[in-house]
């Protein structure tokens, strides 16, 4: 698969976009408001961050690894597993968050200095084949889901 220039730019994009959305979203909310559920949404906005950071921790692992190996074999560590082992639901979300900015912040740095060639580097996950440029694009639609997701809850 030809990843182009401009479909790397898009993703790396949405990823430094994506928190600063989530941040312009929960502006003036209270810490109480960002961590209630209802009957109709048994997420909380903390709930959401949390599952983001779980994710951005596994698939952020996984690129770290696909750029470290020539072509690993990894195992799977679903995110909603992984979140029960991160004290994240329990986290203040201002603190959660700042976590997430700094990572996502080290993520950013890493891939925009990436040469072009090492966006197909890959890994067998569970099976199937994936690359920097999958987990990255994942991540991205992924996210973005959920911003959309925080920014319904708190219209």
């Amino acid at each position: 698969m030809k990843i182009t220039p401009a479909e790397i730019d898009e993703f790396l994009e949405i990823l430094e976009k994506n928190p600063q959305r989530m941040k312009k979203a929960i502006l003036r909310v209270d810490e109480t408001r960002l961590h209630a559920r209802s009957g109709s949404e048994p997420w909380s906005v903390n709930d959401i961050l949390a599952h983001i950071r779980s994710c951005a921790d596994v698939w952020g692992e996984s690129i770290e690894k696909m750029l470290a190996e020539d072509h690993p074999k990894l195992g799977y560590i679903h995110p909603r597993q992984w979140v029960k082992r991160t004290g994240y639901l329990e986290m203040d979300f201002a603190a959660s968050f700042k976590g997430f900015s700094e990572q996502r912040k080290k993520l950013l740095h890493m891939l925009k200095n990436l040469p072009s060639r090492n966006w197909q580097r890959g890994a067998i996950i569970q099976g199937r084949e994936h690359t920097v440029f999958s987990q990255v694009r994942r991540m991205a639609k992924h996210e973005t889901e959920h911003c959309e997701q925080i920014e319904s809850l708190l219209k």
